[in-house]
């Protein structure tokens, strides 16, 4: 069964608040909803108008807006619109029943990017692909993830990873990238557009138990130390944006208080890059030290 989260977050303006979701909503429209007769298509936005202070409700790919009147505050009845939003996914309804004019297909563009890793192109979209990461290193692993199945059948794809509105995949030499782009970026635009499923969320297949040791785990951040706490702190604000915009990852893996060494996961891009490992690390280490002090005596990345 699905599991659901609901995230609830202010936004610039005091009256509207965002609740982002783990799974998409909507596949090509967002929706703009002013009062109960205008959301007769959604079951979730009618349910919403039931709760006297709401105003208007925004649909979008993975996230409802909410705009409130004065008589209540956010900090009253947020879990309450939380809880409603949460409910209502679990139940299994639709969210926003299609209408046959609401079928039309929606521009895509897709523009391809070259990263340091020669061997890997980045693709990005101008609009989000999946709400979280996930890297595929074959076709084994994308039984819940139906487009990257169909990357794998380009005979030189060798890896895909893919992450908010950008997909990286790594070739093998037997084709270079002036030959062979063309025919990725408009496969990739052509699909998106169409609306196919990229990656079912929350249902990426888990990795056998020998590649378990060089995959990125799944980190519960309440779970660790306050020195572990704070690398992830940082590997995220200060790391992962810079990584990201070359079409990789960097994930947090181990923290050994005794040895005071770090592990981290290269992912993407990164991942294989001739100078990365080399560049990353020392880039890091130099961060986490200068940040953390003694707490830190060095760093080893390993690839994904």
């Amino acid at each position: 069964m699905q599991s659901f989260s609901v995230d609830a977050k202010p936004t610039n303006k005091p009256t509207i608040f965002k609740f982002e979701v783990n799974v998409f909503l909507t596949k090509n429209n967002s929706f703009e909803f002013k009062n109960i007769e205008e959301a007769q298509i959604s079951p979730l936005a009618t349910k919403l108008f039931y709760l006297p202070f709401v105003k208007t409700v925004f649909i979008s790919q993975n996230y409802i807006g909410v705009e409130k009147y004065n008589i209540a505050e956010w900090d009253d009845v947020s879990g309450d619109v939380s809880e409603l939003i949460k409910e209502f996914l679990e139940s299994g309804q639709e969210v926003v029943k299609e209408v046959e004019n609401d079928k039309k297909k929606v521009p895509v563009t897709v523009y391809a990017e070259s990263t340091p890793n020669p061997a890997v192109m980045k693709f990005v979209a101008n609009k989000k692909l999946v709400i979280e990461m996930a890297e595929f290193k074959n076709i084994d692993e994308t039984e819940n993830a139906p487009m990257i199945e169909k990357l794998f059948h380009f005979p030189f794809v060798k890896e895909v990873f893919v992450d908010s509105n950008y997909i990286s995949i790594q070739k093998y030499d037997m084709a270079e990238w002036d030959d062979v782009t063309l025919e990725l970026r408009e496969f990739i635009r052509t699909y998106i557009e169409d609306g196919g499923d990229i990656v079912r969320t929350g249902a990426v297949s888990p990795k056998s138990d020998s590649e378990k040791s060089s995959s990125a785990p799944k980190i519960d951040v309440s779970q660790l130390d306050d020195i572990s706490k704070k690398i992830v702190e940082i590997l995220d604000e200060y790391i992962k944006p810079a990584v990201a915009s070359d079409g990789g990852n960097i994930a947090f893996k181990t923290y050994d208080e005794n040895s005071k060494q770090v592990e981290v996961i290269l992912q993407g891009a990164c991942s294989g890059c001739p100078s990365s490992t080399i560049t990353l690390k020392n880039g890091i280490e130099t961060m986490l030290k200068e940040m953390l002090g003694d707490s830190v005596s060095e760093v080893v990345a390993h690839n994904g």
